[in-house]
């Protein structure tokens, strides 16, 4: 899923100038999503101006109180309970279904479905009792049916127990059911809720100015057992013939193209092709009104993207990706895509930021839509990402699937680190690969220190523990080992691997070591051995690295340990770390590889000399972070000034450096005094870095009195490269300069530079004027520059431009800069804009971001959640929105008072599906009170030519 939020969407689409589900996944302008996706799936991550950034898990999920009501037999009504931990069984094999005949008839008045099922199941063992999974919905008419040797034999349950809280139904019969097939026959009722799960209500307007709502489905994980009764776990997969019920003026459209359309007054039905084997998670359905634009991929495929009406011109740009994706993807794995139509379409109202659904993939608007004026270049950018990952799932995802959610992570790492193969063939000018490192690599470990994280594979039973492994674990370090794994083996072998993999797997179930398997075949190298200690292991090692010259050679000691986010020694985990080392002769050039397996071990590189740089991990590809003994850091910090290290080494060096900063083995006046090598930094991925440990330190100490000083020392580090870009683009400009303008111009504004805020304020009067339009990638700078000194009356003239605006990522841009202002009213009035009826509850997560990151904001968002906390959990109802406005609102604190205050308020108020986001929270704010205690004293005498 791109609930990708997770992975996060890009953003600067969003705040800084564009983010997804995710989200938000550029740190451009200071601002950053994850989802993700949302990215995809689910994951949405945000990272503001002075923020310590937070992630998301994605997937909502909702346990209400519902009630059936049939005369023959007793429907028990249960009320819905979470208790922590509870005990959970899957599904019974005894019975299972090989096909589904799915009607659905939505009331888009009404805002409520009626449905039958028919569905073919193989009675395996003799039983009394068929449980499968339902929620909130009413059942009817059941009955068992045996249609052999020309005679029908019935079975009327006496008995159909609904459990709220197990999720499932059971259906009870009087005498045992013989063993063979027969057809599960069900009625059922259900609300076309306003969750964003199962079948759900998005409203929009038509071009005429009338509301109205389309239905939609988002089943992963673990929904589609709110649209109809079914078994909905991955492993227990079946065809499904669909046929929908609807305005005959409305577009319906499911997995399959239509075999049938028959229009009865102002009614229509729709029957659809039977769809593969496939799993009830990636089902879809959609009922509303679009525009399309549609193309034939090179290899035979129908691409057709949807658009809200009148905007099928926003579509072309992903019509353009996905078109040339699929061949892609086609030869890559050497296996075609298997349906005849491929659909894409934009929905108004999404939680994630894009879904799988087998041929017709769901988005949010903000995940799809180019507009050539508004849209900015690190929007499009994002675009073109998620479409990667969506195609990819097709393949790996949807042909193959999880045999549990438990592997979640070969879905989503896997899709997270294609979607860049994908991208960098059809953009290379992106330079994706280096930008890879800063949104997804670096993502990975921020979280993967705490004593928090979890294990990429980590046993889940419930839906509420499903929902928060769609988090950074699961896409990013998923994704970033498997780039390791790349590395390690070739790509020709993993080409070879992935092939054998999906053909040995088609239309079936797997587990991680079926992957290991087909790629060790295909290498001939222990992949299941190196990769289980990555998988199965929480956290990452740190290699310690000390040298000393030998002859003409050096010998360079390699030891690990854990490395953890407190400073502590960690425990004595040992993982099999693959090892590459570049050296100053040749810089971009491997000079040695080999295997760390044990916890010390000494490598010889023949012919160095004393006085050249050696690094570990060129490119930044292993999966770890490495401490260098003073001399070699020294030397390697003068490659940083002389440009003569490649970017991604520059970039991993810093990167590591400010880690062993927040753990406490060095301080963070050396880390300052480190960045001040980047002064003449030329390259948009490593001035992301750089911002990224500004973004840090800014949000620690905003909480003391060096707040002032630390933006003067900004201010100064980015001067150079603001003066080089200044404000408008140059003719035929790359797209990372595009991209380095939006975030160096953002930068400036955080750091309240007088000169950059007076242009910004200059350009924007010419811009509400109409003089002179804003180019889209300036216009979150623009507006928070603005917003940042805004009265009340500025604050106003935003909010009707939040009102006139008509692309949805514009309206992001408004709404999560609305934060950039300073008084405590103002910051209030746009809290409680959040929740208001303007604002969708999709993106109301992300406009309270937009304060609780800010120095005057933290404490009101904060306050705000706590008093709007039942609002929340009725809104949400668990899921990665939930999860991620729960972080974000709470781990910028740095005190142990305030980590005490969040426990007790979770303690006494449970939050369902939010309890590790909590405490990788409060674990982060004990982590900075700890470094303000460390490292103040040091800093403020570091700082004190900036007062």
């Amino acid at each position: 899923m791109s609930l990708q939020i997770i992975r996060a969407l890009n953003f600067n689409a969003c705040i800084s100038n564009n983010n997804c589900s995710l989200f938000c996944h550029s740190l451009r302008s200071g601002y950053r999503y994850v989802a993700s996706g949302l990215r995809r799936k689910r994951g949405v991550h945000v990272r503001s101006a002075g923020a310590i950034g937070a992630r998301v898990h994605s997937v909502t999920r909702s346990l209400r109180y519902f009630s059936c009501v049939r005369p023959t037999y007793t429907i028990l009504k249960e009320k819905v309970t979470m208790p922590e931990n509870k005990p959970f069984e899957r599904l019974p094999k005894n019975v299972s279904p090989k096909h589904y005949e799915l009607h659905l008839v939505p009331n888009l008045e009404k805002l409520t479905f009626t449905g039958t099922t028919r569905v073919k199941v193989s009675i395996d063992t003799s039983t009394k009792e068929i449980k499968l999974n339902s929620l909130d919905l009413e059942l009817k008419n059941v009955k068992l049916q045996y249609e052999e040797s020309g005679s029908n034999t019935t079975f009327n349950p006496v008995e159909v127990r609904l459990d709220a809280d197990t999720e499932t139904a059971t259906i009870v019969f009087e005498k045992s059911l013989p063993e063979g097939n027969a057809v599960l026959y069900c009625d059922f009722t259900g609300e076309i809720n306003d969750k964003m799960k199962g079948l759900y209500r998005s409203k929009y307007l038509t071009p005429s100015g009338e509301e109205r709502y389309a239905a939609v489905t988002q089943f992963e994980a673990t929904d589609a057992r709110r649209c109809f009764p079914c078994w909905d776990e991955p492993a227990i997969k079946a065809t499904f013939d669909i046929t929908l019920e609807v305005p005959a003026d409305r577009v319906a459209l499911s997995n399959m193209p239509a075999k049938e359309e028959k229009i009865t007054g102002n009614k229509k039905i729709m029957r659809f092709d039977t769809t593969p084997i496939m799993s009830t998670y990636l089902v879809a359905v959609v009922v509303g009104e679009y525009d399309y634009v549609e193309k034939k991929s090179n290899d035979g495929v129908l691409v057709r993207v949807y658009t809200p009406v009148g905007k099928s011109k926003q579509g072309l740009f992903a019509l353009e990706v996905a078109a040339k994706v699929l061949p892609y993807y086609k030869d890559y794995f050497n296996i075609a895509y298997p349906l005849p139509k491929i659909d894409l379409i934009a929905i108004a109202d999404f939680s994630a930021g894009a879904m799988e659904n087998w041929g017709l993939v769901t988005y949010r608007e903000t995940c799809l839509l180019v507009d050539e004026e508004h849209t900015s270049a690190v929007r499009r950018q994002w675009i073109a990402l998620v479409v990667g990952h969506e195609l990819a799932h097709q393949w790996f995802g949807n042909l193959v699937t999880m045999e549990w959610w438990t592997h979640l992570w070969l879905n989503e790492g896997y899709a997270s680190f294609v979607e860049f193969l994908c991208v960098n063939h059809l953009f290379p000018e992106y330079d994706i690969w280096t930008q890879f490192v800063t949104e997804t690599y670096i993502r990975a470990l921020e979280l993967d220190c705490l004593k928090n994280s979890h294990p990429i594979e980590v046993p889940v039973g419930h839906p509420s523990e499903i929902d928060e492994i769609f988090d950074d674990i699961s896409y990013n370090k998923g994704a970033s080992v498997i780039r390791m794994l790349h590395r390690y083996i070739g790509d020709d072998d993993f080409r070879k691997g992935m092939n054998i993999y999906l053909t040995r797997h088609q239309y079936k179930n797997t587990f991680t070591e079926d992957l290991w398997a087909a790629l060790e075949e295909a290498s001939n190298k222990p992949v299941g051995e190196v990769m289980s200690t990555w998988t199965k292991q929480m956290g990452f090692p740190m290699v310690q690295v000390s040298s000393e010259q030998r002859g003409s050679n050096r010998v360079l000691k390699l030891m690990q340990q854990k490395f953890c986010a407190d400073g502590s020694q960690g425990d004595d985990t040992i993982w099999m770390v693959p090892i590459t080392i570049s050296t100053q002769e040749q810089p971009s050039k491997v000079a040695l590889s080999t295997v760390l397996d044990k916890r010390t071990q000494e490598v010889v590189l023949e012919d160095v000399s004393e006085n050249s740089w050696v690094k570990l991990n060129p490119g930044t590809v292993g999966y770890y972070r490495t401490q260098y003994e003073s001399g070699m850091l020294e030397r390697l910090v003068g490659a940083v000034r002389d440009g003569s290290l490649p970017p991604l080494d520059r970039l991993g060096l810093l990167d590591d450096c400010f880690a062993f900063v927040q753990a406490g083995h060095t301080h963070t006046a050396e880390s300052l005094k480190l960045i001040e090598a980047f002064s003449n930094e030329t390259n948009f991925t490593v001035w992301s870095s750089v911002a990224n440990c500004l973004s840090k330190l800014s949000a620690l100490f905003s909480h003391t009195a060096l707040d002032k000083p630390l933006k003067n020392y900004g201010r100064k580090l980015f001067a150079n490269v603001t003066k080089r870009l200044g404000w408008d683009a140059e003719e035929k400009e790359s797209h990372l300069d595009t991209l380095l303008r939006s975030l160096v111009l953002n930068r400036m504004i955080t750091f309240e530079d007088p000169d950059t805020i007076a242009e910004a304020k200059r350009r924007f009067e010419l811009h509400s004027s109409g003089a002179c339009p804003l180019p889209a990638d300036l216009r979150s700078a623009c507006y928070r520059a603005v917003l940042s000194g805004a009265d009340e009356p500025t604050f106003d003239r935003f909010l009707q431009l939040y009102r006139a605006a008509d692309l949805h990522e514009e309206k992001d841009r408004i709404s999560r800069a609305l934060g950039a202002v300073t008084q405590p009213h103002l910051l209030n009035r746009v809290l409680d804009f959040a929740i208001s009826d303007e604002v969708r509850a999709q993106d109301t997560v992300f406009v309270i971001v937009s304060v609780a990151v800010s120095r005057n904001g933290r404490d009101l968002a904060w306050q705000f959640f706590k008093d709007h906390w039942q609002e929340f959990m009725d809104r949400y109802q668990g899921g990665f929105l939930l999860a991620r406005l729960v972080k974000s609102t709470t781990e910028n604190f740095a005190s142990e008072a305030s980590a005490r205050e969040i426990e007790e308020f979770f303690a006494s108020h449970k939050s369902p599906g939010t309890e590790r986001s909590v405490q990788q929270a409060v674990e982060t704010v004990r982590l900075n009170a700890a470094w303000l205690r460390r490292d103040l004293a040091s800093t403020t005498a570091y700082l004190t030519p900036y007062h």
